[in-house]
């Protein structure tokens, strides 16, 4: 049986303490990857095995409406302005300046995702098992039977997390909006943003970084 760490928590102390909202998506972003962990465990007791692994980004070149809300944006403006490195970080800059809307990720460079740590949560939901997708391939469509089934309380109490960055901080409000869903009206797909403006706060920041991004990103 194949060894599944649990997921540790990403933490940036110093950014988390300067911009709160930070902390909130990274508490989502962990209970997301918790229950992604039971479920692939959950898979692996019944003799299934994970299909994904580094250097397969098979999802990333076919699916072209990649879900991102407003708090995820947030998390991809501020992780490639201020945590990457040359010489990624000028790649992608490039390669945002040329992104055509409907295009694979934006984010997949040398076919490997530049923002892994900071994707968003359909990214990080979306696991195949037993067989590696052939080049092309849409599993999701393919054969949804090998999709993994998300565990529904987990993305629920992760949505739930992000929910006071929109201004819904009561309990019962939270429950209300993550029930009936009201929240996923907020999303946007990934691939019909404009990330020109990224590249350009890229740039901006590159001389000298910058110690935070400030506001909301427009694209």
């Amino acid at each position: 049986m194949p060894a599944y760490p649990p997921p540790k928590r990403l933490a940036f102390p110093d950014a988390e303490r300067a911009q709160p909202w930070l902390a909130l998506l990274l508490d989502a972003y962990h209970r997301i990857d918790q229950g992604v962990h039971e479920a692939v465990q959950r898979e692996d007791r019944q003799g299934r095995r994970l299909a994904c692994a580094k250097g397969c980004a098979a999802c990333c070149r076919c699916h072209l409406t990649i879900p991102v809300y407003p708090l995820e944006l947030m998390g991809l403006y501020w992780y490639a302005t201020e945590r990457l490195e040359e010489p990624l970080r000028s790649r992608l800059a490039e390669q945002l300046r040329g992104y055509v809307q409907g295009s694979p990720c934006p984010f997949l460079v040398d076919g490997a995702c530049s923002v892994h740590p900071m994707r968003p949560i359909a990214c990080r939901q979306f696991n195949v098992f037993d067989q590696v997708c052939a080049e092309g391939e849409d599993a999701f469509y393919t054969r949804p039977q090998d999709v993994m089934k998300p565990i529904r309380r987990f993305a629920d109490e992760a949505f739930d997390r992000m929910l006071p960055f929109y201004g819904v901080k009561a309990k019962h409000e939270r429950r209300e909006a993550v029930k009936t869903g009201r929240i996923h009206a907020l999303a946007k797909v990934l691939q019909a943003l404009d990330w020109t403006k990224l590249a350009q706060r890229m740039v901006e920041a590159a001389a000298p970084r910058g110690a935070g991004v400030s506001g909301s990103p427009t694209a």
